[in-house]
């Protein structure tokens, strides 16, 4: 099937740069959020990003201003069932994502492809409360999504071969790479991440070594661009905490335990860049550790 509008349910972080690339591909974008406040800034979002874009060469205003015409607001989340293809990118919470795919169904099309960009949870799980499983797919983008290439494609136990290419089209139509997973915890790349962050909090909260020297270590010593307390709060540290959650409960092995420090940052709403306090405080000139 030829996808040519794409519905997106989320103006946040993923859902404004899924719509930022969707719109720069060629695709018809209708984008959602509850509110107009997170709809009027995630177009000024996509916005600034593209503008950035246009300052380095990477993109021609003119096709900037092509591709944000290309993107239709609306806070009807039943617009999106006329599009070919919808992309749920709300809060990592399977009862949110539930809801939303509950409200859609009765008002899509026929042909209409169902996906979450949820990093972790189950999609044979989301697929079964529709009335479309072999029509239902995980894609799951990597943030920044305008910079990171890689999408993971998951199939729940029901999808079907024509589903999972025509969602494997899209992703070369906008330039990326696709990895296909199989439908189990945390899927590839949060299943191997998320497993080494927490291991950074435990090192942290044992005493092994400061936020500084963790962090030094793992960029100096395995020349990762990011040390993993500081990609934590880049991630945000309730989505971390979530996704390890959904690892232990999902695998039932001890060795997926969320550190109680990690606990007890999101308890404390110390999430990372978005609350400007996490395992670094965002909130002077240069981010301070805070341990």
């Amino acid at each position: 099937m030829e996808i040519q509008k794409v519905g997106i349910v989320g103006a946040g972080q993923m859902g404004n740069g899924i719509a930022h690339v969707m719109a720069s591909a060629g695709y018809e974008v209708l984008l959602n959020d509850i509110s107009q406040d997170m709809l009027d800034k995630g177009l000024a979002t996509i916005r600034g990003n593209m503008e950035r874009q246009v300052g380095r060469g990477k993109m021609a205003a003119s096709d900037m201003d092509a591709a944000m015409a290309r993107i239709s607001p609306t806070l009807t989340l039943t617009e999106l069932g006329k599009t070919d293809l919808v992309i749920e990118s709300a809060t990592e919470r399977e009862a949110v994502k539930q809801a939303i795919f509950e409200d859609l169904v009765p008002h899509l099309l026929p042909h209409t492809i169902l996906t979450s960009n949820t990093s972790s949870i189950s999609i044979t799980r989301l697929a079964s409360r529709t009335d479309r499983p072999e029509k239902f797919m995980g894609f799951h983008f990597m943030n920044p999504v305008p910079i990171m290439q890689l999408v993971e494609l998951i199939r729940g136990i029901a999808t079907d071969q024509p589903t999972y290419h025509s969602c494997l089209k899209v992703v070369e139509n906008l330039g990326k790479t696709a990895a296909s997973s199989e439908d189990f915890p945390a899927f590839i790349v949060n299943r191997i991440l998320m497993p080494m962050i927490n291991e950074a909090v435990y090192t942290l909260y044992e005493g092994v070594g400061s936020v500084t020297s963790i962090d030094t270590s793992m960029k100096l010593g395995t020349n990762h661009p990011m040390g993993p307390l500081e990609l934590a709060d880049f991630i945000g540290l309730d989505t971390c905490l979530a996704i390890m959650n959904v690892l232990h409960d999902g695998l039932a092995d001890t060795k997926y335990r969320p550190c109680p420090l990690l606990t007890k940052y999101v308890e404390a709403g110390w999430l990372g860049r978005k609350s400007e306090r996490g395992f670094y405080d965002y909130r002077g000139e240069h981010p301070v550790p805070t341990r």
